[in-house]
């Protein structure tokens, strides 16, 4: 329950708010409701840089598998894994065509 003054006016430092629920909120439960999303924000962004670690090791790592090939055996190897999933191959010419596309607009802004 809001603190009021002598006058029956609410106290300055327990101002209400709406929150999220449509309830009124005093400003420590409003204080205590952003230290909960900022943890729950924390949390979801080491989850997403764990991500992208273990996403970047794999490419790493596949990146030091094709250093050691040939060209052809490269292309014959793509194209192999292109009859056999085309789907994922369309996807991944997509994706490709996009991030060339921000690398190569990237300048001209």
């Amino acid at each position: 329950m809001p603190e009021a003054t002598e006058n029956g006016q609410q106290a300055p430092n327990t101002a209400i708010t709406k929150g999220s629920h449509g309830r009124e909120l005093s400003m420590s439960e409003f204080a205590e409701d952003a230290q909960e999303y900022g943890r729950k924000i924390v949390d979801a962004a080491s989850r997403a840089g764990d991500f992208v670690s273990e996403k970047v090791n794999v490419v790493g790592d596949k990146i030091k598998d094709l250093q050691g090939k040939d060209f052809r055996e490269i292309a014959g190897e793509a194209k192999d894994y292109a009859r056999e999933n085309p789907g994922h191959a369309i996807l991944i010419s997509a994706v490709a065509g996009v991030v060339l596309g921000f690398l190569l607009r990237g300048g001209r802004r």
